[in-house]
């Protein structure tokens, strides 16, 4: 178990990453147009398509995304690069940061090396794939969230864990004042008596992730529109979003950990 200064050294790594965050890029800013415009050349089936993520995030939150993961398949995966037996989730709350670190890190290069592939072969028929293109980037996206989560200690099957996986899914799409505001909501998960509280108002507005999700596509996936070329630019923004909602998840559930940590320890200050 890390020493109280090594945690508060990880604390620190964390929020300078979160502040890094505030900043929105100029190409975001153009990202929210292109998407307006193709709003009117989109063909209605995608639209339909984007539609239907509405009725899969509420479905996620609700009952959660069982066929997405295999728990033992990742406690096995623990079990090797700790040497002792994982049976739950709650035997890997204990384990040491840098091994959730090294392991979050190996199956999020998987995940990229996926959605690559994903993106390069529904890039081939332009805008006619990107129906497909959209919904499976949303599951690898769920899948990837959950695993790290399993990673550092938290059990996906609760409900209130779908709620803050599906927040960092929005909190990597966000500008800069959603990025701020979820991050004041999520910093409410590092107390665990505050949860069931919030855990309602949280639900309410699951909607605009969908929304927030879909604008993130913009001129990413504009050029993805175009045949064959779309295979260079959907491996290229696939493999790009994995990595950046991957970072989030790591970071923010390490936060927690880290947090939960500290409170053990006898030191409850929260952070920034």
């Amino acid at each position: 178990m890390e020493t109280k200064e090594e945690l508060l050294a990880e604390l620190s790594i964390i929020e300078k990453w979160e502040k890094s965050q505030s900043g929105l890029w100029f190409w975001e800013r153009l990202g929210r147009l292109p998407f307006k415009l193709l709003d009117k050349i989109t063909p209605q089936f995608i639209h339909n398509k984007v539609g239907s993520l509405l009725e899969e995030i509420g479905s996620y939150i609700q009952t959660g995304g069982s066929n997405l993961i295999k728990k033992e398949t990742l406690f096995k995966r623990i079990e090797k690069e700790l040497g002792k037996p994982i049976n739950e989730v709650a035997d890997i709350e204990e384990i040491p940061l840098t091994a959730m670190q090294k392991i979050s890190e190996e199956l999020t290069e998987q995940r990229k090396k996926f959605a690559t592939i994903q993106g390069a072969s529904t890039g081939i028929g332009g805008i006619f794939t990107l129906a497909i293109d959209i919904p499976a980037l949303l599951a690898i996206s769920l899948k990837t969230l959950q695993e790290i989560a399993i990673i550092h200690g938290f059990d996906p099957s609760d409900q209130s864990e779908r709620v803050f996986i599906v927040k960092c899914l929005q909190f990597s799409s966000a500008d800069i004042v959603g990025k701020r505001a979820i991050l004041n909501e999520l910093s409410s998960y590092g107390q665990k008596e505050s949860r069931s509280g919030e855990m309602v108002s949280q639900l309410q507005g699951w909607r605009e992730v969908v929304y927030t999700y879909r604008d993130q596509f913009g001129w990413k996936k504009l050029f993805q529109m175009v045949p064959v070329a779309g295979m260079i630019f959907g491996a290229f923004t696939n493999r790009s979003m994995i990595n950046d909602l991957a970072e989030t998840g790591m970071m923010l559930y390490r936060k927690r950990r880290i947090l939960e940590r500290l409170g053990s320890s006898g030191d409850g200050s929260p952070a920034s």
